[in-house]
């Protein structure tokens, strides 16, 4: 139990990388699969992540993410991308891999799909893309914590140009939007907010008891 509060008093935002440092491989996929393990509406899942080494990729993102040394010193750059707009497709994969995975018939899903269909489908196509975003951000925080839980660094980033993001990746023509940034990897010594007391509001202000 203490180690849930230990590791999460341990984690911060992680202004300094070290660059010599590399998540191996074995790490980064348990990483990985605990982020696809994450909740999300209906289990949808409507986005995608690109996990990013390629230093010639990194030092592209760099100057559209306000200059951010985290985006070329991290081990890996995780972009989450949301898809931008959906029709019954989305729905309809879903219902489909349900019935693979629990081994039961398509035809006794349909009533939840078309539940599901009766309240998404309908949504403009921004408010379809804003509820995808926010998808992204369960399973971004998922990440954050997994990483933590193995002592691996990360720095959350909102700041960069989405729409050079999805240039540069290629993301429009596969209807995905860059909708939040992870850099993962390992603390620089020089890094000196690491050692600054975590700032949070208290119990009292944060929670009301009913």
């Amino acid at each position: 139990m203490n180690n849930i509060l230990e590791n999460r008093t341990w984690r911060y935002a992680t202004k300094k990388f070290d660059s010599t440092k590399k998540i191996s491989n074995e790490k980064l996929e348990l990483i990985l699969e605990a982020t696809r393990l994450s909740a999300s509406s209906y289990g949808l899942q409507p986005y995608h992540f690109f996990v990013i080494s390629n230093a010639e990729i990194k030092e592209k993102l760099r100057p559209v993410s306000w200059g951010q040394s985290q985006i070329t010193d991290a081990s890996h750059i995780i972009v989450f991308a949301n898809v931008t707009d959906f029709g019954e497709e989305l729905i309809d994969s879903h219902l489909e891999n349900t019935s693979t995975t629990r081994n039961i018939p398509s035809e006794g899903l349909k009533g939840y799909g078309d539940f599901m269909k009766s309240k998404l489908l309908n949504l403009p196509e921004e408010t379809k893309s804003v509820w995808t975003s926010k998808q992204t951000y369960i399973a971004f925080s998922n990440m954050i914590q997994a990483a933590a839980e193995l002592k691996i660094d990360t720095c959350p980033i909102e700041g960069f140009e989405s729409e050079a993001y999805n240039k540069i990746l290629g993301l429009e023509e596969k209807n995905l939007n860059a909708s939040v940034v992870l850099a993962i990897g390992y603390r620089s010594e020089e890094d000196e907010t690491q050692h600054y007391a975590k700032v949070r509001r208290s119990k009292e202000e944060l929670f009301t008891y009913i």
